[in-house]
């Protein structure tokens, strides 16, 4: 089973190198595509990785790539066979985190990338993935219907999306499961690489051959 690995903002798909040798040793196909350079639409970013993925595949997706995955799943729940949100959420930005991308848009423009954000990426692709996070519509209805399992992880200490939002976009799914990592922020594979390694892995086994 092929597992599509999508990345967050602002690391790339480099954050995903820790996960690749244990998911091929435990029989998957691990695919980590880099989301920038694909526009400022995350359901164009979807529509060009369903040309790239050949066949049926695991949507797993860290905050910014949570989104690309539903997206996914909206355009293709027929090849999209399991979902996992970590540090994620189904609905679309509130006025208040739109301000937010915006001002970040414009530091990202104008001053370029700072050290506080940690990212080799370039300053305009990381722009213009916020204005694809922003305009993203709200994809609760996809999470809803989706008639796979979803498995949603979230940071005991996430400060953009909570336990309780964890545990109701979970509760929103017709097969849903929430995993709260205790001490853990926003990118759990990061900071907890083998406890996310080791649910994720309980999770996919039920596609192992």
């Amino acid at each position: 089973m092929k597992v599509l690995l999508l990345h967050a903002w602002p690391p790339d798909e480099r954050m995903w190198e820790p996960q690749l040798e244990p998911l091929r040793a435990g029989g998957f196909e691990p695919i980590a595509p880099r989301l920038y350079g694909r526009g400022p639409s995350i359901d164009g970013w979807a529509a060009q990785l369903l040309g790239e993925v050949q066949g049926p595949f695991v949507a797993v997706g860290a905050s910014m790539g949570g989104y690309c995955a539903l997206a996914l799943a909206r355009r293709a729940p027929e090849r999209v066979v399991g979902l996992v949100l970590a540090g994620s959420r189904a609905d679309a930005d509130s006025e208040e985190r739109r301000r937010f991308r915006n001002e970040l848009v414009a530091q990202l423009r104008s001053e370029g990338v700072s050290e506080d954000l940690d990212s080799d990426v370039p300053a305009e692709e990381l722009a213009v993935a916020q204005e694809a996070m922003r305009d993203r519509p709200d994809l609760g209805g996809v999470m809803a219907s989706f008639g796979g399992p979803v498995l949603v992880c979230v940071g005991e200490a996430d400060e953009i999306v909570s336990v309780e939002e964890a545990r109701a976009i979970a509760g929103s799914a017709l097969d849903g499961t929430l995993e709260v990592f205790e001490g853990a922020g926003h990118l759990l594979s990061i900071e907890q690489p083998e406890r996310f390694d080791a649910v994720l892995e309980g999770f996919l086994g039920r596609w192992r051959t």
